[in-house]
């Protein structure tokens, strides 16, 4: 994946959406028609995703206008039809209407506690063939809070940092509740997080605010000059289950719900590697502290390297929309405003380093 950077200085979302789709055209177009032809790869028709994609815009707009304007900006200024820009960003919620994969994606630690700033890494695992370019976007939003993200070219957000220091990583879940009903999209939620949001608090209450027809969970921060907290929100359509640290300081997740709740639902395969990527995460988590960026992803391989559970390198024996890769690993910096960023697996940035954006 090659990562291409942006910086915007429109705090209005259709002038923003308009340079953005200008700027990137190409990648615009070659993203919704990748994620078109993989729905159909998935058995869901053109229809259903146009139907999925066109509620969750509806959704969208009536939750969060400026967003919803945003993404229409980008379609019409890269010449890309709305629907298409919009199935997209509600790619999670057209990927709830099909069977469930073998895995999931993503794996995350963060690391809080008094007197110290929050720690984290992070694995993104999706498809090679779905993302060949991935974007890290700086911009100042209509709240007035400065935002850095990174994101596929047509979802609002993935994984960012925001000026008040607050923080947030994603990872995809999959529930009994799940629908085609074409709820608020999951990445319009985190997006609207890192526009909004000061603290916890003020995260949690935007996602309680918004109905969604899939499953994710937003592992969000903050830290102050007093120290860090961290909380999980898993969301599905049962409702809003909130995940705290252990004792320890450490949060952990990947790909299962840990609310008793919401668990008794989770639909996730059990061939999933989710529970085996938890464990590994669980046993190394008392080395990962303290480190910079580039020691904790070398720490957080446990010295298997490429080897480690959360570790992806795409198979080639299987059919490729079965291959996983990590994609990203990635550093969120709330105190410095920052994230640190490598386009590959754990042990590739240990021995490469991160780049800072």
């Amino acid at each position: 994946m090659q990562l291409r950077t942006a910086t915007s200085a429109h705090q209005d979302p259709v002038a923003r959406g308009r340079e953005l789709g200008a700027a990137f055209a190409p990648q615009f177009r070659r993203t919704a028609a990748l994620y078109l032809a993989h729905f159909d790869e998935l058995g869901v028709s053109a229809d259903e995703v146009r139907g999925i994609a066109e509620r969750s815009s509806a959704a969208l707009a009536s939750w969060a206008p400026g967003l919803a304007a945003e993404a229409d900006a980008i379609a019409d200024a890269a010449w890309v039809e709305r629907w298409h820009v919009a199935a997209v960003g509600a790619r999670t919620e057209i990927l709830a209407a099909a069977p469930p994969r073998a895995e999931g994606e993503c794996s995350t630690a963060v690391h809080v506690g008094a007197g110290q700033a929050a720690q984290t890494i992070q694995t993104w695992d999706w498809h090679d063939f779905l993302v060949p370019e991935g974007l890290l976007f700086a911009f100042t939003s209509g709240a007035g809070l400065d935002v850095k993200l990174f994101t596929e070219f047509g979802t609002p957000a993935k994984i960012g940092v925001n000026s008040a220091g607050l923080g947030l990583h994603f990872n995809i879940l999959s529930h009994a509740s799940d629908s085609d009903a074409g709820g608020v999209p999951v990445h319009a939620i985190a997006r609207r997080i890192l526009d909004e949001a000061r603290t916890i608090a003020d995260a949690r209450r935007i996602a309680a605010s918004a109905t969604v027809s899939a499953s994710t969970v937003l592992t969000v921060f903050e830290s102050d000059a007093s120290g860090s907290a961290a909380a999980s929100l898993e969301l599905s359509p049962s409702g809003l289950g909130v995940v705290e640290p252990a004792a320890d300081g450490w949060l952990l997740h990947t790909n299962h719900f840990l609310d008793a709740g919401l668990f008794a639902g989770d639909t996730m395969p059990a061939d999933s590697t989710t529970r085996e990527r938890f464990a590994h995460l669980d046993a190394v988590r008392s080395g990962l502290a303290g480190l910079s960026p580039t020691a904790r992803a070398l720490a957080a391989c446990g010295g298997q390297g490429a080897d480690a559970d959360i570790c992806m390198t795409p198979d080639p024996a299987l059919p490729r929309i079965d291959r996983w890769a990590t994609l990203l690993t990635i550093a969120v910096d709330t105190a410095g405003f920052a994230l640190d960023v490598y386009p590959g697996r754990p042990d590739e940035a240990a021995a490469a380093g991160f780049t800072r954006f």
